[in-house]
This record gives structure tokens, sequence and C-alpha cells, in this order.
């Protein structure tokens, strides 16, 4: 059974006064392992890694591995628009014990699918560490066709890959090509379930920052094939998966756990910027709904 199954949380980066919230991460992940979360995603997408310096993506991926000590796997991001970038960070969280890496696809420079292939090639031969690759097109503005995805998966250490495209067409076509041990995730919480009972194993999720026990209570439900308690949850939860999108991610989510108390502060780091008046409103609202404020 693969070690990435269930609901990984796509942890956020805590900010006070622009600096890295230590105490704060430390006091996020014990959240998420107090409430039944599979596995701790640091450095990814929800993470603000693209605005993280390398010193403060180091730093976030050792203290998140330090902190959960071996209780769940720690999938740490390591993906640049640089395969040698991509290369040295994830040599890193290799040498301070990530369990593995999560690579998204380079960004910005448009690779072919030959391009791609080769990327994910290098870093596979560069790093003895599970990859797992990472598909977002609408951040990227590259799609890695579900071809490349079954090629890299003949690379020994390529074990599985996040699929955001939030089209069942293509999760659908990259579990048909890989092989039943090949774990794919999804990036998107509102597929999670229908993937999961595709063949999927599960989702890096952008909603369990703010509610971990719904999300790992819906994974367990889809992958045990109770599709009855699944879908409850699903509809349950769908208002506050919405919700979190409000805003480019991750603003909402941290804006949540600001006003859920669970982190001092939600200022996302520049470019990006805190809610408008209207959708902090329309936020709030589904909160309070769901109970969490």
């Amino acid at each position: 059974m693969t070690l990435f199954r269930g609901a990984f949380v796509a942890i956020v980066t805590p900010f006070i006064d622009g600096q890295v919230d230590e105490q704060g991460l430390k006091d996020l992940i014990e959240f998420q392992i107090a409430n039944g979360t599979h596995g701790i995603v640091p450095c990814g997408t929800t993470g603000e890694s693209a605005t993280l310096s390398h010193e403060e993506h180091h730093r976030v991926v050792e203290l998140t591995i330090k902190t959960v000590n071996g209780r769940i796997p720690v999938l740490a991001g390591t993906g640049s628009n640089s395969t040698e970038e991509t290369i040295e960070l994830t040599k890193h969280a290799k040498e301070v014990g990530a369990d593995g890496a999560l690579v998204i696809t380079p960004y910005y420079n448009k690779p072919s699918q030959e391009g791609l292939y080769q990327h994910f090639k290098s870093v596979a031969e560069a790093v003895d560490i599970p990859l797992i690759l990472y598909n977002v097109p609408s951040r990227t503005a590259v799609d890695m066709a579900a071809a490349t995805v079954a090629r890299c998966a003949e690379v020994d250490n390529i074990v599985g890959i996040k699929e955001a495209t939030g089209d069942m067409n293509r999760a659908c076509d990259v579990i048909r090509r890989c092989p039943s041990d090949f774990a794919i995730l999804s990036g998107d919480d509102f597929t999670s379930m229908s993937l999961v009972l595709l063949g999927g194993a599960g989702v890096i999720s952008v909603l369990s920052n703010v509610h971990p026990k719904g999300m790992a209570d819906l994974m367990n439900a889809a992958l045990a094939g109770d599709v009855v308690k699944a879908r409850e949850i699903q509809y349950q939860l769908f208002p506050l998966m919405q919700a979190m999108f409000f805003d480019t991610n991750p603003v909402p989510a941290k804006k949540s756990l600001e006003l859920m108390g669970k982190i001092k502060s939600g200022t996302p780091r520049q470019p990006l910027w805190q809610m408008g008046e209207e959708p902090l409103s329309r936020m709030k609202a589904v909160l309070e709904n769901q109970g969490l404020i």
C-alpha cells in the first residue's frame, strides 16, 4: 500500500510581520495530527513556496519534519521552474528526513512534453527519494499529458501524481495508463471523493487546513468504499470547498485560520493581498454555518 494515501494537507505558511511564524506553524501541525490528517505537505502552492527564500523554504521543511517526528508522512514541496534548483531543494528534503517530495511541473518556461519527462527523470536520478509529480496547468501554463505521466511512472522513484486539472476525464486517463501502485492524488478538494472511487489514492487538500477532520473522514469513507457516507460528507463540506476559493488560494484559508484563532495573522506575502469586504463576508457566513467560528 502506498505511503501517500488519504487526506494530505497542503499546509499554509503563517507569517507575522513578514517573517515565518514558527510557533504558528508548529501549532497548525499539531492541530492537523490531532484531527486525523494523513500527511503534511509543507512548501506547496498553499504554503506560498513561490515567495519563500531558499533559507525559509529549508527551515519550513526542517521544522515540519521535526514537529511531525515520524507520526505521519511529510511530503515536502520541492519544485521549481529550474531543474537545478529543484534538485537542490529535493536533496535538502531527503537530507532532513522527508518521506517524499512533491515536484511541480516547471512554471513559466512552458517546456514540451519531452522537456517535462526529462526534467522529472533528471530529478529522480539525482535524488533517491519518492517523488510525487504535480500537474496544475491553471497556475503553471503547462499541462502534463496522461501519456507523459505514464512514461514518468516507469521511473523507479516516481511513485505518484497530484492531479489538479479538475478534469475527471484526465484523472481516468492517468489512472488507466499508470500502474496500480502509482498514487493518483487529487489536487482539488471537490474532485477528491470521485477520484478515489475511480481508483485514486487520496487528496492533497486546501480545505484540510481549516477542517482536517472533515477531509480525513471523507477520504477514509471513500477509500473504504463507503459511498453513502462519503457522499454525505462531500455535500456537508462542499460550501467550504467553494469558500476556500473566494479569493486566490491560500488567502481564504489563511484568513479562515486567523478567524478560527489557529494563527495570529492570516496575512499572505505579497503580491497576494488580503480579501476584499464582500468575499470575506461570504466566507465568514460559510465558516459560521459550519460551526468553525
